[in-house]
């Protein structure tokens, strides 16, 4: 008769329930762990989402623009706002009064006045008198009151009945600020925007990624691929690898020293830019693109030897293809690395207040982490709205490059 076998238990096994004990109390660390990650995270993306709220949206006010002072006064732009302001306000009868009407309207109202009246085909609303009607920005001041549904805040008595008087007949309206996205810098907060970032921004990738995808990938095949195994190759995968840790801004002064002092290219360019961050960028791009060629199967390259192909064919025809996917998710993940680099930027002067959008890669140009931190520098309370837009922008703009990697990998990797 032979003995069955006991099950496990606390009495066989001396010590067991505090083994299981001690291994519920590890996972409920790392669960707390992840969790409280997760809240510090969706805290901190809730704070900037909430502040940033005010640069997304923008205030008007519907004024009535008499024609004849149009025609009369359109040579003089500043005193065609003030007879305006005078028109659609009642009070103004001192110069003290002016200036307070004009503080209703956004630095500049009166270009933007004159240029709403050339663009109107019809006249849009017209009185006895004979007026266009014409939306305009308000002020900041005046945005702050309202969205702070307290029109009191920071507004004089006078301001404060002509906002009232605006409110109760209708004459202001909200909608999306589509000039934060078009517009370029200004020293006005009203009138800021991230135009210019986004496109220095996109002609800096763009030679990033040409330069960083081209040179690092050629540079994995061959130390991967074709490179003797010898202590020279070794030297240099070390120092690849070391590559990958340094300082962003040790980048920043290389490309002072050698591009701008020793080959004197534009400062504040795109193209400067770029290279700087194509630098930065490489090692990553070259230790990622050599994991991927590590993971095809040596079969595969045996295959291709044993029908007669040549290794420069059996890695460009076999190897290449099938290590693509991982090698474009290990170059998109350091394009997402490099679109947040700020230090190296601000080494190669590209802290310029640049107001145009460039042309071309060798135009000045401003990028958006050093418009971020231009902005988060002034002391306008009405840039914080803007500094905190421009972050969710970024933080969207590396989430769709995170998740284009997540696809791409998904969608062309191959499993043996």
């Amino acid at each position: 008769m032979t003995n069955k076998p006991h099950p496990l238990s606390m009495a066989s096994l001396p010590g067991l329930d505090k083994r299981y004990r001690a291994e519920k109390r590890f996972k409920f660390a790392g669960v707390l762990a992840v969790f409280s990650s997760l809240a510090f995270l969706g805290f901190l993306i809730v704070a900037i989402a909430l502040k940033s709220a005010g640069a997304f949206q923008t205030y008007e006010v519907e004024i009535l623009v008499k024609k004849e002072k149009y025609l009369e006064l359109r040579d003089q732009p500043f005193i065609f706002l003030q007879s305006t302001m005078r028109y659609n306000l009642s009070g103004v009868v001192n110069g003290q009064a002016m200036r307070e009407a004009v503080n209703m309207v956004v630095d500049g109202a009166e270009i933007d006045l004159l240029d709403h009246i050339e663009n109107l085909q019809q006249n849009t609303r017209a009185d006895g008198l004979g007026s266009y009607s014409v939306w305009v920005t308000l002020s900041n001041r005046v945005v702050s009151a309202l969205s702070k549904q307290d029109i009191g805040t920071n507004l004089t008595a006078r301001q404060q009945a002509w906002v009232e008087g605006w409110v109760a007949n209708n004459k202001v309206r909200q909608r999306f600020n589509v000039g934060f996205l078009t517009n370029g810098d200004s020293r006005d907060p009203e009138r800021a925007g991230i135009g210019s970032a986004l496109v220095g921004s996109a002609f800096m990738l763009l030679v990033c990624m040409v330069l960083s995808f081209g040179v690092g990938i050629l540079a994995a095949i061959y130390l991967e691929e074709f490179a003797p195994k010898n202590k020279y190759t070794v030297f240099l995968e070390v120092n690849i690898n070391n590559l990958a840790t340094v300082p962003s801004i040790i980048f920043g002064l290389l490309g002072l020293s050698v591009f701008l002092n020793l080959f004197g290219l534009p400062r504040s360019a795109a193209i400067v830019g770029g290279m700087v961050l194509a630098l930065m960028t490489m090692p990553t791009i070259i230790i990622a693109s050599r994991l991927a060629l590590q993971s095809v199967p040596l079969s595969i390259r045996e295959a291709a030897f044993s029908v007669g192909a040549s290794p420069l064919q059996t890695v460009f025809h076999h190897v290449l293809p099938l290590a693509l996917p991982g090698m474009l998710t290990g170059t998109i993940l350091g394009m997402a690395r490099a679109i947040g680099e700020t230090a190296p930027l601000l080494m190669i002067g590209m802290l310029a207040f640049i107001v145009e959008a460039p042309d071309n890669i060798f135009d000045p140009a401003s990028v958006l982490p050093v418009q971020i931190f231009l902005w988060a520098e002034s002391p306008e309370r009405g840039f914080e709205e803007k500094t905190a837009a421009a972050i969710i922008v970024l933080l969207a703009f590396l989430l769709v490059m995170n998740l284009t990697a997540i696809i791409l990998r998904k969608k062309l990797e191959k499993k043996w």
